[in-house]
């Protein structure tokens, strides 16, 4: 097999590729588990995707990962934080993300959902009535879509709230419009620094009795609440909380082994930006829950972990990078390029770790073309082979 040399701190290392894992694909969608990755966005390296610049996709690129994760029995969550939402991901380009990334999941018999929010409105929105206004506009483009609405935190909501009941205000006008059931967002500060507090409370017990009071007068109109807090205890704790026809979607990309598995009081569902990443030994983590084979669970899915913390990991919401690379390595993608330029947004040193803690896992599915890509550039970054 290949070598590579990759740098570490102070020096180098190298390393020899293994095998891939042997990943069949499902004849159908997992039935014990509801499982959504969260896809990222491929740019187009003929756009100008600089900082600041309106996004240009590869569209051809994108929506082919899209189908990549179908294929392996996963829907897809559109237009989430991991497409570059409030990262370089403009509202124009994010409608139309919406609307081909619907079509297609509907061609394919597959699960989509679509984040709905309020990025498209100024910094300086004056008034809780114009931020309700904002989730109402996308919200429309969502459902018109046929996608299921995730309501994100909104960064807006989160400057003009001085209460839980501001939070509660917006939240309440649009839940009573909805057409159909919608998911909630709970995005955690690492994520995102600027919904610090969201919900009305630095203080997290308190904005979780915020969030269940809003559950439990909307459950009707609620599937569940996607939490990304990176907190194993605090998710257990209020998945147990919520009512027994509302969901828990982890969102937490370093502990969702232990989550979805579950205990003898139940189980989060998957609403994931690590399964873009993991894809095929997350599908054969599934489809062996469906069996109740909990060790071929972990045997797929454990070696994972080590992965997905590196890619996760602080400062949390450049995760990003770590996604669009895997997906460069894995030749779902011609060039490791990004939306804003955010591909500088991690070090050589830490992409190595990456390619190296996905080898280990099996994940690429031709290490030869990994090993190419990953040679060439760290040649062009300086880094002798």
């Amino acid at each position: 097999m290949s070598a590579v040399t990759i740098p570490v701190d102070g020096g180098v290392r190298r390393i020899t590729l293994g095998e891939p894992g042997d990943w069949p694909k499902p004849a159908a969608p997992a039935q014990s588990r509801v499982a959504y990755a969260a896809a990222h966005v491929v740019a187009d390296p003929r756009g100008d995707n600089g900082f600041g610049a309106p996004a240009v996709l590869d569209w051809e690129s994108t929506l082919a990962f899209r189908r990549h994760l179908f294929s392996y029995g996963l829907g897809v969550a559109e237009a989430m934080d991991t497409a570059q939402r409030n990262m370089g991901l403009d509202w124009a380009v994010t409608q139309e993300l919406i609307r081909r990334s619907a079509r297609q999941a509907l061609d394919s018999g597959a699960r989509i959902c679509a984040g709905a929010g309020t990025d498209h409105l100024p910094a300086d929105v004056r008034s809780l009535g114009d931020v309700a206004a904002g989730y109402e506009e996308q919200l429309a483009v969502v459902e018109g879509a046929g996608a299921r609405p995730v309501l994100m935190a909104s960064r807006q909501l989160a400057r003009l709230a001085r209460t839980p009941e501001d939070y509660l205000t917006v939240y309440d006008r649009v839940l009573r419009q909805v057409r159909g059931p919608v998911i909630l967002h709970w995005l955690g500060e690492m994520f995102d620094p600027q919904l610090a507090g969201y919900w009305g409370s630095s203080d997290l017990a308190k904005a979780t009795q915020t969030v269940l009071g809003l559950v439990r007068e909307h459950a009707d109109v609620i599937d569940g609440i996607k939490t990304s807090l990176l907190d194993i205890e605090h998710e257990v704790g209020l998945r147990r909380a919520l009512p027994p026809e509302v969901r828990l979607y982890t969102g937490d990309d370093f502990h969702y082994d232990e989550l979805i598995e579950g205990d003898e009081h139940g189980h989060s569902d998957a609403l994931l930006g690590a399964f873009a990443a993991i894809t095929p030994a997350a599908s054969a983590a599934l489809a062996a829950l469906d069996r109740d084979d909990h060790q071929a669970y972990a045997a797929a899915l454990k070696p994972t972990v080590a992965l997905s913390r590196h890619v996760f990991g602080a400062p949390t919401q450049y995760y990003k990078t770590g996604i669009a690379f895997l997906a460069w390595l894995s030749g779902h993608q011609p060039g490791f390029v990004m939306v804003g330029g955010l591909q500088s947004a991690r070090g050589l040193v830490h992409l190595g770790e990456v390619f190296r803690l996905a080898d280990e896992a099996g994940l690429f599915p031709d290490p030869e073309l990994a090993a190419r890509r990953m040679r060439g550039l760290l040649e062009v970054s300086g880094v002798a082979q």
